[in-house]
């Protein structure tokens, strides 16, 4: 008999793996499918820039490691106007269109990302992610869901991708309301996978960068409301908390997947 993540003692049938905040790490997600039914991916592909190691990124890329470092002291310190004043001066001085460079790199990070995927995979977009290119990578293995259901193992998925708007200024940044429509649309569902936690305390804070991220009321709302029996999202890379219950609802950040490695397993 094995003991599935929520405590219950069933011999299992399905193995889901989920991982979250790839950011680049393409060498372990070819192999975060191995001896699952499939993969489950809730977004943040891109790996913009490296708040562990800072020479590693698509920032760090263009304007160098001492550059980079700056920038993540103004962000950390939360000066966020001169973060970015700081970058259209970096910016100016390369006299490149940052657009077309920009999307030049991504291309780059989500072809060798997407390439990885094993078959099935159920993914959805972080906020640093450019849902515009997913269409152009994403193989037929790989579905991509968002405000979207689908059935796995006899068990119903929700998906919402995205962002809250933050002064982090992030790709994939939506407004409160969008974001509600999009968790609303879903109904009730067994495991309701979102990149952003829902807006607990002990779920948004990170401890390394030392600030609150934003998490979703409408989110929580809905926990509450429809119960569902795991709640799974990632956007969090420190937690101070990777697990709470709200009533009878799991709700786990399933990992910073660029630093571990190692996917989230569920199994019933």
């Amino acid at each position: 008999m094995a003991r599935t993540p929520g405590g219950d003692r069933t011999t299992p049938t399905t193995r889901i793996h989920v991982v979250s905040d790839v950011h680049g790490n393409a060498r372990d997600l070819a192999r975060a499918g191995d001896g699952a039914d499939a993969l489950v991916c809730l977004g943040d592909l891109i790996l913009f820039q490296d708040y562990a190691d800072r020479s590693r990124g698509i920032f760090p890329d263009l304007f160098g490691a001492e550059n980079a470092n700056r920038v993540v002291e103004l962000r950390t310190a939360r000066r966020f106007e001169e973060a970015r004043a700081l970058g259209t001066r970096l910016w100016e001085a390369l006299d490149v269109d940052r657009v077309t460079a920009i999307e030049s790199a991504v291309r780059r990070q989500y072809a060798e990302l997407f390439a990885a995927f094993p078959t099935p995979t159920y993914a959805t977009y972080g906020n640093v992610d450019m849902p515009a290119l997913w269409p152009e990578y994403a193989g037929p293995g790989t579905r991509v869901l968002d405000g979207e259901r689908v059935e796995i193992g006899g068990r119903v998925f929700g998906f919402v991708g995205g962002g809250l708007r933050t002064p982090m200024r992030t790709p994939f940044e939506i407004g409160d309301e969008e974001y509600a429509a999009k968790i609303e649309a879903l109904g009730e569902v067994d495991v309701l996978c979102t990149h952003i936690p829902p807006e607990v305390p002990e779920l948004v804070y990170d401890t390394v960068a030392r600030r609150f991220e934003r998490g979703s009321r409408a989110l929580l709302d809905a926990i509450r409301r429809t119960r569902p029996r795991y709640a799974l999202f990632g956007h969090v890379h420190q937690p101070l908390a990777r697990r709470v219950r709200i009533g009878g609802t799991e709700c786990v950040n399933v990992g910073h997947f660029a630093r571990t490695g190692r996917p989230w397993v569920l199994e019933w």
